[in-house]
């Protein structure tokens, strides 16, 4: 479970990334966080990931305060980027194999690698590619492979579609709703709405460091996401 309670960060030239927000993903949701740049999407991640620390309030993962015990907590997460960071000279099975053994994962063969690799989507011929000669959508495909074989209870993700052709695209929501149904917390940020929409079970709208709206999927049955996203996003956001 993720869990954001009161979180803000205030930068040091006192701009507000992100304003008391209290949230929670329960295991086997998916949540998808809409807003433009610098709404604070990507900080919310980056506060859950102790890459920054908090002005006030917590962020817990698994009920594991992320400051206070960052080693800990980061065991029960993982985390797909827009811009995975990956080693250029690795090969796209040895990348896997390195972090895989970073988590912990010690007993895994090549033909596992393949089977999770084949997954999300990668081309058989690439697997013993170098990544340095990979497009942006091989080296997210790779990312996501690399969150899989972690098999956290946390799932993080910041515009993880990025590059991501139409097939792949369908291929890696697949992936995120047998995440779901495994009892994964899934938490996205994006602006892809069209394809949040179709796994969401709840969608919240950032703006300007806020959480101005939050709804389940249920509650967005019959409304057009676009149009609520531009309305929400030309509102003020609403004083605390």
């Amino acid at each position: 479970m993720l869990e954001a309670i009161d979180l803000t960060k205030r930068y040091e030239d006192g701009m507000i990334g992100l304003d008391s927000l209290t949230l929670k993903v329960e295991p086997g949701e998916i949540f998808c966080m809409f807003g433009a740049n610098g709404a604070g999407k990507t900080t919310t991640i980056n506060l859950f990931l102790d890459f920054i620390p908090p002005t006030s309030g917590t962020a817990l993962i698994e009920g594991i305060d992320v400051h206070k015990d960052p080693l800990k907590a980061k065991r029960h997460v993982s985390f797909v980027s827009e811009n995975v960071m990956l080693y250029g000279n690795f090969t796209a099975v040895q990348n896997l194999d390195y972090f895989s053994r970073l988590a912990g994962k010690r007993s895994l063969t090549k033909a596992d690698y393949g089977e999770v690799l084949t997954r999300v989507g990668l081309q058989k011929e690439a697997f013993d590619r170098r990544v340095k000669n990979f497009s942006k959508g091989m080296r997210q495909k790779l990312g996501i492979a690399i969150a899989l074989v972690k098999d956290a209870a946390n799932i993080l993700l910041d515009e993880p579609t990025s590059g991501l052709d139409p097939q792949s695209g369908r291929e890696f929501l697949e992936t995120l709703v047998q995440m779901r149904d495994r009892g994964k917390s899934v938490f996205m940020s994006t602006h892809d709405i069209f394809r949040a929409k179709l796994i969401a079970d709840r969608v919240g709208f950032m703006r300007k460091g806020r959480l101005v709206m939050m709804k389940t999927a249920k509650e967005l049955e019959g409304a057009d996401l676009t149009d609520l996203y531009i309305q929400y996003m030309e509102e003020e956001p609403p004083v605390a």
